[in-house]
């Protein structure tokens, strides 16, 4: 059975198989370039200790870099959302990556400080084109399976996030910061995808356009019931990101402070918690498929609170059986939460896309920020005591309005 065909209940054609398989490739292109995003984004953190040795750079300094490409790469993607919504822009995909391109060229060889803030504000602006959009594209080439379809696009980034500074470490500091010009050739590898990603968008257009009318046309739900379910799924993002930001960013801190292991042990403790995420990941999706979204964000969220509250009074083996549930659990949240967002708001998958992502990045940032002023002013081990509660806001998943996985 094909995926169209088996969603509509129909027996399975040539033509079809034929469209299904184009579609998984876009959908596979779509996925692979995400990686190679967020590979390229994820190198500029692990490249901060050089950049803060060659031009004098205080702390304050790095900071203001971190805010500028967490300000481009998440307040603009909303906004490019609500435009591609009303204008769709088949190549707008390939003009985002080549943002990307230059702000890397730039950072390899900046001159200057002011010039690095350039660089990276470039790298964030094509992050913000690019998520909303191929968000709208791993739609189109989900054949109904929009959870699956979500899944196997974010898991991509998830990939590129964990190889970005395994790759800083190997090529950038070995080399220094003029090796960061090589990862442009990322940058080209996915323009060159993109644009046959942009040709197959723009075939489909016209498709788009009267889906979205009748998406927006048979809407159920009244605007304030949405306004209020929008709410709630906000304030489920930030309990999911802040928490995940206490392990993402302090995980090997914790571990090094509480039970006196090596860095590189640490640090493979971090890589099993990041393998975890991507599983997770790849999970909700399909699972939100076939259970509804709802019931995926309940388990994913609420039911991590129990393994949170005990992962401070763990011992070293039971901390990194904790951390492998909590990241399995937690990440299989967001691409159910991205596809039920999308489905009370139809017609808007640039805009709902691009304010959930942004959200996602933002609250990452600022999460990983408060919580490192926490462990400054008291200790790395309160800070986890206190994120354990973070999953009780999953029980505000009670006030979400019940919709059929369409």
């Amino acid at each position: 059975m094909s995926t169209s065909a088996s969603v509509r209940g129909l027996p399975a054609t040539p033509q079809t198989k034929a469209t299904d398989r184009a579609a998984f490739r876009i959908l596979a292109a779509i996925s692979f370039c995400h990686l190679l995003n967020d590979m390229m984004q994820s190198v500029i953190p692990a490249v901060y200790p050089i950049l803060k040795t060659s031009y004098h750079l205080d702390f304050g300094q790095i900071g203001l870099i971190t805010l500028t490409i967490q300000l481009t790469a998440s307040l603009l993607q909303p906004v490019v959302g609500l435009y591609t919504d009303r204008r769709p822009t088949p190549y707008s995909l390939a003009i985002g990556m080549g943002f990307t391109l230059v702000g890397l060229l730039l950072l390899s060889s900046a001159p200057s400080y002011l010039s690095i803030i350039f660089a990276v504000g470039m790298v964030g602006i094509g992050s913000s084109v690019f998520h909303p959009e191929s968000s709208r594209v791993a739609r189109m080439a989900s054949g109904g399976q929009h959870g699956l379809a979500q899944s196997i696009f974010q898991v991509g980034g998830n990939f590129g996030t964990s190889l970005g500074p395994l790759l800083a470490a190997y090529i950038v500091v070995p080399v220094g910061q003029r090796s960061i010009a090589w990862f442009s050739a990322a940058a080209l590898v996915a323009i060159l995808i993109l644009m046959r990603v942009g040709a197959w968008y723009k075939a489909r257009r016209g498709t788009l356009k009267k889906s979205a009318k009748a998406a927006a046309h048979h809407q159920q739900l009244p605007s304030r019931k949405v306004a209020f379910a929008i709410a709630v799924l906000v304030t489920l993002v930030f309990s999911k990101f802040v928490y995940m930001a206490s392990l993402s960013s302090y995980y090997t801190f914790y571990l090094i402070s509480k039970f006196h292991v090596t860095v590189q042990n640490a640090q493979v403790h971090l890589f099993i918690f990041l393998g975890a995420v991507a599983a997770g990941t790849i999970i909700g999706g399909p699972v939100g498929d076939r259970i509804g979204r709802k019931a995926v964000i309940w388990c994913s969220i609420l039911g991590v609170l129990p393994f949170s509250m005990m992962l401070p009074h763990a011992s070293l083996f039971w901390t990194s059986i904790l951390t492998v549930i909590i990241g399995l659990m937690l990440a299989s949240a967001f691409p159910a939460i991205i596809v039920y967002a999308q489905e009370l708001v139809p017609g808007r998958i640039g805009t709902i896309s691009g304010l959930f992502f942004g959200l996602a990045f933002g609250m990452g940032g600022l999460g990983a920020a408060v919580l490192g002023q926490l462990a400054d002013m008291t200790s790395i081990g309160l800070v986890y005591q206190i994120c354990a509660f973070l999953p009780a806001i999953g029980l505000l998943t009670a006030f979400l309005p019940n919709i059929r996985n369409r």
